[in-house]
């Protein structure tokens, strides 16, 4: 009956099986050998910005020091003042002494060659951040929105937990290197799509080719945005700690992919093995809908509710990127910290929805309560504590044993 079904469906239907009995395992294809792909980039991750498909993965979860791609999040905070109504694009910051010794071209790193007790509008600034990675601009910025590079440096690393990102350290806002200053090349990625999902007007600086101040016309340092690839961001980075790294994304026939390395040797290196990754990534798969919009994804027990259980769906229409002609194996579970105690409200997220294709974690999607459980009777919670009692003696015996 299985292979009467679409590949779509096949998924979906094995997906369904899976989360009703926590763990199940299905063939995504034809049973055609895996596609494969190598890299020399120590640390990659490769994801389909619309679905949160991951495509390829390695050491992404690993700490690495991020050079310059720490002004993806520098960026991200400045842009989240302007749209608070905090800051404007016409607002003016002062080039401190500070800013001009440290991040200035004497210093012998990226500069947008600022001129000292300069005012400098806030748009430009940005432009001198993302074209030309101008660590002055960098540091008139968090300056002049924290009053310190080091309180803005704490502001990145808060802001980055409110997004969910647990591992983004910060120490500066320009990438100069700390042995604390530190980012997994996973988080950079889904910080990267963030961005371009959050603040579109905003994101456009980091595809702009070039950009001149101070009579100086610098190129933008992204190689991607000089290939026939549909690429329009984001950053590079470079420092002895950490090497060669790039956070790109490029658009084509509608798909977005976003990638992220870090550690080769060099930027020729660089520039090719992010070509590579995102090429192989356009060609190699292809989209699939396992859950429509509004469709039960699955069920979470419920403690003390007047339901034993909550239905869980997900944001939108899940779908998943699976390479085309592979015999991979797929497997999914729900995951969450059960059993959820009543009263649970109606769209509040209560889990997560976890897809695997092989040892690859390929979604991490949250799921929201599909309905709201008020609490039960007082019935209804003492026969939940007896059970959750009796489980909790079952677990004591096995700890034990």
């Amino acid at each position: 009956m299985t292979a009467c079904l679409s590949p779509a469906r096949r998924i979906r239907r094995s997906l369904s099986i899976l989360i009703a009995a926590t763990l199940c395992v299905l063939e995504a294809g034809s049973g055609v050998r895996a596609q494969t792909f190598t890299t020399i980039a120590p640390y990659a991750m490769l994801m389909d910005a619309d679905t949160g498909s991951v495509l390829f993965e390695k050491s992404a979860d690993q700490l690495t020091s991020p050079a310059s791609l720490a002004k993806i999040m520098t960026a991200e905070v400045v842009f989240n003042e302007i749209v608070q109504g905090r800051l404007s694009l016409e607002d003016t910051f002062v080039v401190s002494e500070n800013a001009w010794r440290r991040g200035g071209a004497s210093a012998g790193g990226s500069s947008m060659f600022a001129q000292l007790n300069s005012k400098l509008r806030i748009e430009d600034l940005i432009k001198g951040l993302v074209i030309q990675s101008g660590n002055d601009a960098a540091i008139v910025l968090a300056e002049g929105i924290a009053g310190s590079e080091e309180a803005f440096a704490n502001r990145m690393t808060s802001r980055a937990r409110q997004l969910g990102f647990e591992k983004l350290t910060f120490r500066n806002p320009w990438g100069k290197f700390d042995p604390e200053q530190k980012v997994t090349m996973r988080e950079m990625a889904l910080l990267s799509i963030h961005v371009i999902k959050t603040y579109p007007e905003y994101y456009k600086y980091f595809g702009e080719k070039e950009f001149t101040w101070n009579k100086i016309r610098q190129q933008n340092r992204n190689p991607l945005l000089t290939m026939d690839i549909g690429a329009d961001g984001l950053k590079t980075g470079n420092i002895d700690d950490a090497g060669f790294g790039l956070v790109g994304s490029a658009v084509e026939n509608g798909q977005r992919l976003v990638l992220a390395v870090n550690g080769l040797k060099t930027a020729k290196d660089r520039a090719a093995e992010a070509r590579k990754l995102l090429s192989w990534g356009f060609r190699s798969f292809d989209a699939r809908t396992i859950f429509s919009q509004g469709e039960s994804v699955g069920a979470a027990k419920v403690y003390g509710g007047a339901k034993g259980e909550v239905p869980l769906m997900a944001n939108g229409p899940v779908k998943l990127l699976v390479p085309r002609g592979s015999g991979e194996r797929m497997s999914g579970r729900v995951v969450y910290q059960g059993p959820l105690v009543a009263p649970i409200e109606e769209g509040a997220e209560v889990a997560r929805l976890k897809v695997f294709r092989g040892n690859v974690l390929a979604l991490d999607l949250p799921l929201r309560a599909a309905e709201s459980v008020p609490v039960g009777s007082l019935t209804q919670r003492a026969l939940d504590a007896g059970a959750e009692f009796g489980v909790g003696l079952f677990r004591t015996y096995l700890l034990k044993k």
